[in-house]
């Protein structure tokens, strides 16, 4: 096998599935694809509309297998899992796709050689926790797609106030995937000046911060109300993650892994700016935040610890007391940390 072959399974062929499929055939990033899903019939005539377009990109192989067939992947994604349902509830929703990952997880694994394994599925923190426990993988190679699509709605967001295009500008989020998320206004910048400040230079309007706060934590509800999915982002985003593994970038991302140290954090996958490359998640980031930062993020995480204790993974360590929502050491953070449907 030709030592620039490149190989991404899919497991899970459903809309997210297809839409990651899409993008990693047209970047011309891999030489094969291998769309696995319980429902054949789905992942078979999702491989047929993409291999139509095969004379338009890069010479590209892409198949329906089964799990034996993500042998010597470099990447696993992994999107299967059921949606959140109206009126389901998120411990539901967690235990659902829990199910889920004890059932396949063992089959994909068991063949996966050195892979990395990339989930996205939601509650993606919480899953990517599990996966952590179920596989007994090393950190590095179980990786979340956690606030990668969120710090980019917040780049876009800035970009059209700012007036500059997004790739210019540094901003981040981290914590869970979901409404408790925070936006690291803190560390905003575009050529190291404040959002605000570059407005003021670029004589635009100045972005009203809590507005587009609340832009990014809705922008999934926003999203489904008019077209009843999420799927084309969180595509681009996971052909992102997989472009700074298969090129050993060494690129900073807000991906979700196993945070241990960070901010007084133990045991719990969560998003935080990471150093991504060919070996995965290689070294977490503990970046300097601002008070209510800090306690909105522990708050992030003693949330997520607390569902994660439910599912019995038989892993799970007590809840730090510095990471008790109910006994914070800083000052309170802003309103708006609120429960999360956990949509892309």
């Amino acid at each position: 096998m030709p030592s620039d072959f490149r190989k991404i399974a899919v497991v899970g062929a459903g809309s997210v599935g297809a839409s990651v499929a899409y993008a990693l055939l047209m970047s011309g990033l891999v030489s094969e694809i291998v769309l696995v899903d319980i429902d054949k019939n789905r992942a078979e005539g999702e491989a047929m509309d993409l291999s139509h377009g095969a004379a338009f990109v890069k010479p590209i192989k892409i198949t329906v297998g089964e799990y034996k067939d993500c042998r010597d992947a470099d990447i696993i994604v992994f999107t299967a899992g059921a949606g959140q349902k109206p009126g389901e509830t998120r411990l539901e929703l967690v235990h659902k796709n829990t199910s889920v990952l004890r059932s396949v997880l063992p089959q994909v694994i068991d063949r996966a050689g050195d892979s990395i394994l990339l989930m996205v599925s939601n509650p993606v923190d919480v899953l990517t926790y599990a996966a952590l426990r179920l596989t007994g993988l090393p950190p590095s190679r179980v990786i979340g797609s956690g606030t990668v699509l969120d710090s980019s709605r917040f780049r876009h967001l800035i970009s059209e106030n700012c007036l500059v295009e997004p790739r210019n500008i540094h901003a981040y989020v981290i914590g869970e995937h979901g409404d408790s998320e925070i936006l690291l206004w803190s560390k905003a910048n575009i050529a190291g000046l404040s959002p605000e400040e570059f407005c003021r230079w670029r004589n635009t309007p100045c972005p009203d911060r809590q507005t587009v706060t609340k832009s990014v934590r809705n922008a999934a509800y926003e999203i489904i109300a008019r077209k009843g999915a999420t799927y084309f982002a969180i595509g681009l985003a996971v052909r992102r993650i997989c472009e700074c593994i298969l090129r050993d970038e060494n690129s900073i991302l807000t991906v979700s892994g196993l945070i241990n140290g960070v901010h007084g954090i133990n045991d719990v996958c969560l998003s935080m700016p990471c150093l991504v490359n060919r070996q995965g998640l290689v070294q977490v980031l503990p970046v300097p935040l601002e008070d209510d930062e800090k306690v909105a993020l522990l708050r992030s995480a003693a949330m997520l610890h607390s569902i994660q204790e439910k599912l019995e993974l038989g892993a799970t360590e007590p809840i730090p007391p510095e990471m008790q929502p109910s006994k914070p050491k800083l000052p309170t953070p802003k309103p708006g940390f609120n429960e999360s449907p956990y949509l892309h």
